[in-house]
C-alpha cells in the first residue's frame, strides 16, 4: 500500500485527536508538575508561570487562528471532525476549569508555602505605615517618572493596550462632579513583585540557619494605593487590573516581496495591532467597566477570562531567582567526554571516531569550541551554518565574526522567521554581514529549521570536511535545560549531504538524493513512511517488528495512519511523545501494539529519536523535525543515522530504555485522550529518567578518569 492508499483506510475522525485539545492536555501536564507534593517550592513556582505562558502563547497563535476561521465563515472539519467554532467551544470548556486550579494551587498551597519559609507575598493594606511610607518614597522617584495616565473622553480616544501588558482600569470623579475612564499601564521594565525590604534596606536578609528571607508586594498595588499622586484634585472611584492578549500570528506574503528582511521587521511592527483575542480582568471590576473594556477591544463575554487573584501569573518565574536554594531541585553541572581532552584540536578528535553529545547531561562548550578552533585554525577554509534560535549573547555568532575577520568563507543561513525569535535574529544577520559573512535569510514559503555546521579543512591528504549535526538549536542557554543530541561526524557520505544541502539553502540546487539524510520537504515523509511499512513486511515475512519514536509533536496523518497500519498488522510500537499526540492509542484492531506516554519533568525533552528493529539490523535515526505537516511540508530538516555501534547501544540501552520505564515523570496516554500517571508501587523500583542520566553522564567521566589511572 502507498500512503495516499493507507491515509484514506484510516481517514476517520474517531481516529484521531483534536491537535489543540491535545496540546491542552500537555499543558495540564506541565501544571500537574507544579501539583507534585515532592516537587521543592520554586520548582512548583516554575512549572506555574511555565504554564501560564505556554497558555498566552497558545492564544496568540492558535486562538487568533481559530477566530480567524470563524471570522472567515470556514466550516470545514478538520481531520478529527471539529469544525473551528466547536473547537473553540471545547477549549475553553476544558481550559477555564484549569486556569481555576491553577489559581487555587498558587492562592491556597504555594503563597502559604512560601510564608512558611519566610518569603511572603502580602497584601499592600497589611503593611506598617514605615514600610508604605518607604514605597511611597520609592514610587515618587522610581516608578512615578515613568508613567503615563491615558484618559478616555470625547477628545480623547481609546488608548492602545500593548499585548500581553498589565494595565490598571480606573474610574475617577472630578471636582465638577463628572466621573471619567482612565488606563494606567504597569511599566514592564520593573519586576512584578516588589520586594520591600530591598527597598527599605538593600541587603540580602539570610537567616541564621542560611535560609533566605523576603517580603514582597504585588507592584499593581503599589500603583493602585498611590493613584492619587497620578491624579491629583480628583477622586479615583475605581481601579482594576487587566490584561489583553493579541493575535501575534500574522500572516508573511513572502512570495510578495523583494526584501524578505523588511517584511520580517514590518511583521514585527503589525503584531504591536493585532486583534485582541482574550481579556483578563480581576473579579472585583465593576460590571460597567467591563463593558467599557470589551465595547473598545472589540471582543465578546466568551473572550473574557475572570481571575479572583493576580493576573498574568508567568511573571512569578522571577521567583526562581532567589537566593533560596533549598527550596530548588540540586543542580546538575554537565559534563565535557573525556575524548576531547585526548588531542590537540578537535578536528583530529572526530577524525578517530563519530562523537554524540546528549544534552544537557553532556555540556554545549564542545559545540561552541568546534565553532571557536574552526575560526582559529588556519586550515580551516569554509565554515557553513544554520542558525534557528540563537539567544541574546551568542558565543557562536562572536566565534563566526572572527573566522570572517580571518578571511574564511563563512555562509550562514540565519532564519528570520522563527516566531518570537526574528528581531534578535535580525539583529545577528546584520553583525554578519557588517563583517562579510555571506548571510542567507532562509526559503521563500519555507522556514529552515535544520540544525547543521559544515567546516572544510585543509589537510595533508587534501580538503576534509567535518559537520555537527542537532536535533535542538545553537543555544548555549536552553543547552543546558532541553534534552538534545548532537553528532560530530567527518563521514563522507554524510558530510557530502551537508554540503549539497547548504547549496540547496544558498543557491539555485535541485537536489532530490541524498547518500545518509532524510531531508524536508524533499522526502522526509516518504523515507519515514517506507521505513514503517519495512517492519509490517518483516512482520509478513516472520520476523519481529518493532518501532520506538521519541518526539515532541505527532500530528501527520499519513504518518498515523501508518502506524495503524503497523500495529493491525503485529508491530510493537511504543511512542515517546512529550506534547500533541494526535494518534489515538489502545484501540482494538486500530492501535491496540501502540503505547503512548509523556514525559514532562526537569528537563524539557526536545530529542528526537526514531528507532526501528530491522530483523536485528537495528537502525536509528535522530531529527531535528517532529512528525506534523509543518515540519514534512514547509521546513527545511533533516533526520540522520547513527551508524556507530557504541553510540546506537547508547541510545537505546540507556535514553529509550529508561525513557520507557521511567515511573516518576511520565503519563501514559488511554484512548480517550487522558493521561494517567505511571507511578510505581510501592514493591516498584522509583525510575526517573532525568536523574538515571545525569548519573550515568557522571559515571562515565569518572570511569574515564579511572582508565587513565
Amino acid at each position: 500500500m502507498n500512503s495516499k492508499e493507507v491515509l484514506k483506510k484510516y481517514n476517520n475522525p474517531k481516529n484521531f485527536f483534536n491537535r489543540d485539545l491535545s496540546w491542552i492536555e500537555f499543558n495540564r501536564r506541565v501544571l500537574h508538575e507544579a501539583l507534585n507534593p515532592e516537587l521543592p517550592l520554586l520548582e512548583k513556582i516554575k512549572f506555574i508561570s511555565i504554564f501560564h505562558s505556554n497558555l498566552d502563547e497558545f492564544y496568540m497563535i492558535r486562538i487568533s487562528g481559530l477566530k480567524e476561521q470563524i471570522a472567515a465563515n470556514v466550516s470545514e472539519p478538520t481531520i478529527d471532525g471539529l469544525t473551528p467554532q466547536a473547537q473553540l467551544q471545547k477549549i475553553e470548556k476544558i481550559l477555564r476549569p484549569m486556569l481555576q486550579q491553577a489559581m487555587d494551587l498558587w492562592q491556597n498551597e504555594v503563597v502559604p508555602a512560601l510564608r512558611e519559609q519566610k518569603i511572603d507575598i502580602v497584601d499592600y493594606i497589611t503593611l506598617s505605615n514605615t514600610e508604605r511610607e518607604a514605597l511611597t518614597a520609592y514610587f515618587k522617584k522610581e516608578i512615578f517618572p515613568v508613567l503615563t495616565p491615558l484618559a478616555f473622553d470625547p477628545g480623547r480616544p481609546f488608548p492602545y493596550i500593548s499585548n500581553l501588558s498589565l494595565s490598571l482600569a480606573i474610574f475617577v470623579k472630578k471636582p465638577n462632579g463628572e466621573n471619567h475612564f482612565a488606563r494606567v499601564k504597569v511599566p514592564n521594565i520593573l519586576p512584578r513583585l516588589m520586594q520591600i525590604d530591598q527597598i527599605i534596606s538593600p541587603t540580602e536578609k539570610v537567616l541564621s540557619n542560611g535560609s533566605f528571607c523576603a517580603k514582597f508586594v504585588w507592584l499593581g498595588d503599589l500603583l493602585k494605593f498611590n493613584l492619587n499622586l497620578l491624579f491629583p484634585g480628583m477622586e479615583v472611584l475605581e481601579a482594576h487590573r487587566f490584561r489583553i492578549t493579541r493575535d501575534t500570528d500574522i500572516e508573511l506574503q513572502e512570495d510578495e516581496a523583494d526584501d524578505l528582511l523588511s517584511v520580517i521587521e514590518e511583521n514585527i511592527r503589525q503584531r504591536r495591532f493585532g486583534t485582541v483575542v482574550r481579556l483578563e480582568v480581576e473579579k472585583q471590576m465593576p460590571e460597567f467597566m467591563l463593558e467599557t473594556l470589551m465595547e473598545n477591544l472589540q471582543i465578546k463575554r466568551e473572550d473574557v477570562h475572570v481571575f479572583d487573584g493576580p493576573l498574568g501569573l508567568s511573571d512569578i518565574i522571577t521567583l526562581y531567582d532567589l537566593s533560596a536554594h533549598q527550596l530548588k531541585l540540586k543542580p546538575f553541572y554537565p559534563v565535557i567526554p573525556k575524548i576531547f581532552d585526548e588531542d590537540e584540536n578537535i578536528f583530529s578528535t572526530i577524525r578517530k571516531q563519530d562523537i554524540l553529545l546528549h544534552h544537557p547531561y553532556h555540556s554545549f562548550s564542545p559545540v561552541i569550541d568546534f565553532i571557536k578552533e574552526a575560526a582559529r585554525d588556519p586550515e580551516v577554509l569554509a565554515i557553513k551554518q544554520t542558525l534557528y534560535r540563537v539567544g541574546t549573547d551568542s558565543p557562536i555568532i562572536k566565534y563566526l565574526i572572527e573566522a570572517a575577520e580571518r578571511d574564511k568563507q563563512v555562509a550562514v543561513l540565519v532564519e528570520l522567521k522563527a516566531r518570537f525569535d526574528e528581531q534578535n535574529n535580525i539583529f545577528w544577520a546584520r553583525e554578519l554581514e557588517k563583517v562579510g559573512v555571506h548571510v542567507v535569510y532562509g526559503l521563500v514559503g519555507l522556514k529552515t529549521h535544520a540544525k547543521m555546521t559544515l567546516v572544510v579543512r585543509r589537510e595533508a591528504e587534501g580538503v576534509k570536511k567535518y559537520v555537527h549535526l542537532s536535533t535542538g538549536n545553537y543555544n548555549a542557554t536552553t543547552a543546558k535545560l532541553y534534552t538534545d543530541f548532537g553528532l560530530f561526524t567527518c563521514n563522507e557520505e554524510i558530510c557530502t549531504d551537508v554540503s549539497d544541502i547548504f547549496n540547496y539553502l544558498t543557491g539555485y540546487s535541485k537536489q532530490t538524493e541524498f547518500n545518509k539524510l532524510i531531508v524536508a520537504p524533499i522526502n522526509m515523509r516518504d523515507k519515514v513512511f517506507a521505513l514503517i511499512m519495512r517492519e509490517i513486511e518483516n512482520v509478513k515475512s516472520g520476523s519481529v517488528g518493532e518501532i520506538v519514536l521519541k518526539l515532541n509533536s505527532l500530528v501527520d496523518p499519513v504518518i498515523i495512519s501508518s502506524l495503524y497500519e503497523a500495529s493491525n498488522a503485529g508491530v510493537k510500537i511504543k511512542l515517546i511523545i512529550r506534547g500533541i499526540c494526535c494518534l489515538v492509542p489502545n484501540v482494538p484492531n486500530l492501535s491496540e501494539n501502540i503505547k503512548v506516554i509523556s514525559i514532562v519533568g526537569r528537563f524539557l525533552e526536545h530529542s528526537r529519536v526514531l528507532y526501528f528493529y530491522n530483523k536485528g539490523n537495528k537502525e536509528i535515526y535522530l531529527s531535528s523535525a517532529d512528525m506534523m505537516q509543518r515540519n514534512l511540508d514547509r521546513r527545511v530538516e533533516i533526520i540522520f543515522p547513527i551508524e556507530n555501534a557504541e553510540l546506537k547501544n547508547e541510545i537505546e540501552k540507556i535514553l529509550l530504555k529508561f525513557s520507557l520505564k521511567d515511573n516518576s515523570n511520565s503519563s501514559e496516554l488511554y484512548s480517550d485522550m487522558s493521561y494517567h500517571l505511571c507511578q510505581c508501587n510501592e514493591k516498584d523500583k522509583k525510575i526517573d529518567v532525568h536523574e538515571i542520566l545525569m548519573n550515568h553522564a557522571m559515571k562515565s567521566i569518572e570511569k574515564s578518569i579511572k582508565a587513565k589511572i
